[in-house]
């Protein structure tokens, strides 16, 4: 290469490189001196977050596609103490304000009251506000006397004689540095108030409490406008999705969704779940949690410093949660607990009762109710009356209640003797009033005790109508522990029923039972286990389950909540219920008959038979009279299904300390004619209109 083309190159460089130092120069420039004042506004204004978008959650249907639980569109209001500055507690307390002006209540769980004089309520506050409260003196060093004394009462199980003073606390928070309210600067009350929210953030920032402080929820347009109007920095308005109940019925098994707790977290924190999200506490929404909760959403916001949003970009979608289609009739749920309350209170004794009703064809659940019973809607605004109802609304008696079936077990006696070739349909047993077997036990039956006199001689039919315990006694005796045992758990009777929520599954009474508690086992107590005494234990869902499979031949077929799960826009099948039918026994047609024909006379010539005179279909029952103690009045047990010559429908009905089952005829009338004349108009109605849904 010649020395004038290598100085051109050398010179061609040394002005490339001096152009983009000059450019570079002149975009330093028009950054800094040009724009600057612009572009240092601009990044004074926007501020960028990434925060993650819960998804709608999914909706709860009947088995006829009417919305039982849906979403509705709520807002709720946070804090960001970061954009208030020194004006942070001017703001809250403007904010305060504006609650008391629209009625709007605030979240305050600081265990001291919330006006004078300021006392301690840690012994009524629960062991969450206890525990908390306790926990964040100890982080930022507070003392008080007083609170130590009480702690130290409340944890050796005393309570105070008279609520304790709390002031001195309330001054002690005022002066610590994060929360700072100067003395005199606000009246007492305000004091309190602004102290409860700035405990709230406080627990949150010493991460005393996991989950995100929510100011206040489900707030109207005209307290959001006010607070607009207001325009306080660092107030955060937003939309979020709450539950909305089509119907008050049916609470037990719907049940709440909530934010997740400590132990709950230890679970769904495997299954990707944020630390704040809310999930099914109970019934239905915890249950099929994995279908109804969705996936969140990510989404970039950028907010101006006064809080307000200025972009906001989605990262990814959230993808509502799918729909769960029950078996359940809602109709026929509504029904059973509106006959249960009126009837009920009419039983002098009485208190909790439940019913259930399901499919002799499938093992759905078409309606399980409990009383007393509670509204959803209103669950936190009634809480304390809840709470502090003496026959606790809250106790799902349907499973989780397990009662002595009383006379109601006598078909399991007669079916198991029956097969077991101990009797035929035409065996009779002679009833003299006492069963003389035993010589140091010889219990009596029911009418000899109350009326002096006996039924006379009996066959298995004559004895389930006449509800006779002398025949049961004897059958039972013969047929022994062992197989009467093995019959009641064929039927169901203590074993689970399928259904998707925690149940009590009961006990069946025998030797192993017995000497578990202790107890011996003596070969008479076969006699009261026979006519369901003794220590058998069952739910009202397990007695229903146990008909169904009683008078559809021995098919016991597992109880169930679930039909199917759809998509978030109803328009596929995720999945449906796929039954798995556990052992069954097969009961021979002539035994069968001669015990359904006993549960026919019931209602058609017995003590119930009043009920069910102007009923178009014939029904099969039995009631049970269950002794809880020798001082309280029994409890009321009835068992019933329809129609006789092809079932469709078992049902049972429990109302503790109700006395006679008889008195549950009306109940079950109840049930049976809105069943049946209902089934008639859904008809009607579907062959002129297709259900979408």
């Amino acid at each position: 290469m010649d020395r004038a083309s290598f100085t051109r190159r050398v010179r061609g460089v040394l002005l490339l490189l001096a152009a983009l130092l000059v450019g570079f120069i002149w975009v330093l420039y028009n950054l800094q001196v040009v724009h600057g004042a612009e572009y240092l506004e601009k990044s004074k204004r926007k501020i960028a977050n990434t925060e993650t978008v819960e998804a709608a959650r999914g909706e709860i249907l009947d088995r006829y596609g009417r919305v039982l639980v849906s979403n509705r569109t709520s807002y709720k209001v946070t804090l960001n103490t970061s954009l208030m500055g020194e004006r942070r507690n001017e703001i809250i307390l403007r904010l305060l304000s504006i609650c008391r002006e629209e009625g709007v209540s605030w979240t305050d769980t600081l265990p001291i009251t919330a006006g004078a004089p300021f006392v301690y309520t840690l012994d009524t506050a629960g062991a969450t506000a206890k525990s908390r409260f306790v926990t964040l003196c100890k982080t930022l060093g507070w003392t008080d006397d007083a609170l130590s004394g009480l702690v130290a009462l409340l944890d050796s199980g005393g309570s105070p004689a008279q609520p304790l003073p709390a002031r001195s606390m309330l001054i002690q928070m005022a002066a610590d540095s994060r929360f700072l309210v100067e003395e005199g600067s606000v009246s007492d009350q305000d004091r309190r108030a602004l102290i409860g929210v700035l405990y709230e953030l406080a627990l949150r920032s010493k991460e005393v409490a996991q989950v995100d402080y929510t100011f206040a929820q489900d707030v109207s347009i005209d307290f959001i406008s006010k607070v607009k109007e207001a325009g306080l920095a660092g107030v955060q308005i937003s939309a979020t999705s709450v539950r909305k109940y089509h119907t008050a019925a049916a609470a037990h098994i719907l049940g709440r969704v909530g934010q997740m707790d400590k132990s709950e977290w230890e679970v769904y924190r495997q299954q990707g779940y944020a630390m704040n999200e809310k999930v099914g506490k109970d019934g239905v929404e915890k249950a099929f949690e994995q279908y109804l909760h969705g996936e969140k959403g990510i989404r970039d916001i950028e907010t101006s410093t006064t809080g307000k949003v200025v972009s906001e970009t989605y990262r990814t979608e959230p993808r509502p949660g799918e729909n769960i289609v029950l078996t359940l009739d809602i109709r026929l749920q509504e029904a059973v607990e509106r006959s249960l309350a009126a009837h009920v209170p009419e039983l002098e004794a009485a208190e909790g009762a439940a019913a259930a009703v399901v499919s002799v064809k499938s093992g759905d659940i078409l309606a399980l109710c409990s009383y007393p019973t509670f509204d959803l809607a209103s669950f936190s605004a009634q809480y304390g009356e809840y709470a502090n109802n003496p026959l606790n609304p809250f106790f799902n008696r349907a499973v989780q209640g397990a009662y002595a079936p009383g006379s109601t077990f006598k078909m399991v006696t007669a079916v198991g003797a029956l097969e077991e070739g101990i009797i035929t349909p035409d065996t009779k047993v002679l009833d003299t009033g006492r069963y003389a077997y035993y010589r140091d036990y010889q219990p009596m039956c029911w009418i000899y005790r109350q009326y002096g006199r006996t039924h006379g001689l009996q066959n298995v039919t004559q004895a389930i109508t006449n509800s006779c315990n002398i025949f049961f006694y004897d059958t039972g005796r013969r047929l022994g522990i062992a197989k009467l045992s093995a019959y009641a758990r064929l039927f169901g009777l203590g074993e689970p029923t399928g259904i998707e929520l925690p149940e009590n599954i009961g006990v069946v009474a025998g030797p192993e039972y017995t000497e578990s508690l202790g107890q011996t086992w003596y070969e008479g107590n076969a006699l009261p286990a026979a006519i369901g005494q003794e220590n058998n234990r069952f739910t009202p869902l397990q007695l229903a389950n146990y008909i169904a499979a009683l008078v559809s031949g021995g098919n016991r077929r597992p109880a169930h909540l679930l039909k199917s799960v759809k998509s978030s826009d109803f328009s596929r099948v995720v999945c449906e219920y796929e039954e798995t039918l556990p052992d069954s026994l097969e009961i021979s047609q002539k035994n069968l008959e001669a015990v359904k024909e006993g549960m026919l006379a019931v209602t058609e010539s017995g003590s119930v038979s009043g009920y069910f005179k102007n009923l178009d279909i014939r029904v099969g029952a039995k009631t049970g009279s269950a002794q809880v103690s020798a001082e309280e009045e029994s409890n009321a047990v009835f068992v019933a299904f329809a129609p006789y010559d092809d079932p469709e429908i078992a049902l049972a009905i429990i109302v503790e300390k109700g006395g006679s089952g008889s008195e549950l005829g009306a109940v079950a009338a109840d049930i049976l004619t809105y069943y049946f004349t209902a089934e008639e108009a859904m008809e009607a109605v579907v062959t002129e209109h297709t259900l979408l849904r």
